[in-house]
């Protein structure tokens, strides 16, 4: 059987499907199996194509990407989704409500200003590749016949394999003491938004220290992010400002574009921001914040990583882990994609891996009782 992944590119744009196609043909390892005008065309097109991705613009006539994104969703069609996303204000907003829907990531399109073809060309290739699997199985259940999608199945079921199960107990660091924490900071990329929604709420609202985020988000959607999970958690969350203190119970999302660090001040521990280049890739990067939060708050800290591609974070993190703090990974079944928690645990890294609805409850218990659940 073929290891190539079938992708299929879902756009109102003739020049963006093109242009996508193109960049996606550069790996050997993907093929462009069919395009869509539209999600009304794509979801006539699924049952033939078989494609183990889809790589989806949201503004489209008939039926746009978030109208696929909820029929995807009622016919149980499990098939990972890129979304090809626009830098404004707009875009950022449907990009997120796309995310809620089921969406694993998105890319801005190659048509927006700043948009380097060629980066945006081998960033689509590393999401695809990390988040399908060639060799999918569709299993037909039955026809369904409806005037607005004639001729669609009504269940698709997707096999899109998985990696080994990772040993993690061959790895993991022994805790000889839980420590008193001052500081929480999370790593996440991939899969992230979703996640986030899941761990942030649970905190209680008189949680007594801070809480900040890298997630790999670029700038103009970080805000919108932040925003949105305001509204859903118990705790304050904002887009993190240069020289923001760090209150207890506050939520700080790194911004877009820029690195946040962790600084010592006379009168209190702050944010602060910048430009330096990029590290793994990222700006922010989780490594950035974790070796910041090492050498700020030593071992009162918890250094948390999860679902995402690549590596970043999974160095150092491991200098919270040698400073005495408490380190934390997301598990495999869990994760979207099991990059960046599967470095950090095989580099010996980390201490405690749990399941994604696990992860809040065991921060909660080691910040207020110092007990490892």
């Amino acid at each position: 059987m073929s290891q190539t992944i079938k992708a299929m590119i879902v756009d109102d744009s003739a020049l963006i499907r093109n242009l996508v196609t193109r960049e996606l043909s550069k790996s050997e390892s993907i093929e462009v199996v069919g395009t869509a005008m539209n999600g009304r065309f794509a979801l006539n097109k699924i049952s033939k194509l078989k494609p183990d991705i889809i790589i989806l613009d949201l503004e489209m006539p008939e039926m746009n990407g978030i109208e696929f994104l909820r029929e995807k969703e009622r016919l149980g069609i499990n098939s990972p989704v890129i979304i090809l996303s626009a830098l404004a204000k707009k875009g950022a907003k449907i990009t997120l409500e796309a995310l809620e829907l089921g969406a694993s990531d998105f890319i801005l399109k190659p048509s927006e200003p700043g948009v380097n073809l060629a980066d945006m060309g081998a960033q689509l290739i590393e999401m695809t590749l990390a988040l399908a699997k060639p060799n999918s199985y569709y299993e037909k259940i039955s026809q369904v016949s409806e005037p607005e999608i004639p001729s669609v199945i009504q269940r698709i079921k997707f096999d899109l394999g998985s990696m080994p199960e990772l040993d993690v107990n061959k790895y993991l660091q022994p805790i000889a003491s839980v420590p008193n924490i001052e500081i929480v900071s999370i790593g996440i990329s991939t899969g992230g938004p979703n996640a986030l929604r899941e761990v942030l709420p649970k905190f209680p609202e008189d949680f007594p220290i801070p809480i900040v985020v890298v997630q790999h988000m670029p700038q103009g959607f970080t805000l919108e992010f932040a925003n949105s999970l305001n509204k859903i958690c118990k705790l304050p969350v904002k887009e993190a400002s240069d020289g923001d203190i760090l209150k207890q119970g506050r939520v700080l999302i790194a911004p877009g574009n820029k690195h946040v660090k962790v600084k010592k001040k006379p009168l209190a521990n702050v944010i602060e921001l910048d430009e330096s280049d990029p590290v793994n890739g990222h700006r922010p990067s989780a490594d950035v914040l974790f070796e910041s939060v090492a050498e700020t708050y030593g071992g009162s800290s918890i250094g948390c990583i999860m679902t995402g591609m690549g590596k970043d974070g999974a160095v150092q993190i491991g200098k919270i882990l040698k400073s005495g703090g408490v380190t934390i990974a997301q598990d495999q079944s869990s994760s979207v994609v099991f990059g960046m928690p599967k470095v950090a645990i095989e580099k010996q890294n980390i201490q405690i891996v749990k399941p994604l609805d696990k992860i809040s409850e065991t921060i909660i218990s080691l910040v207020l009782n110092k007990k490892i659940i």
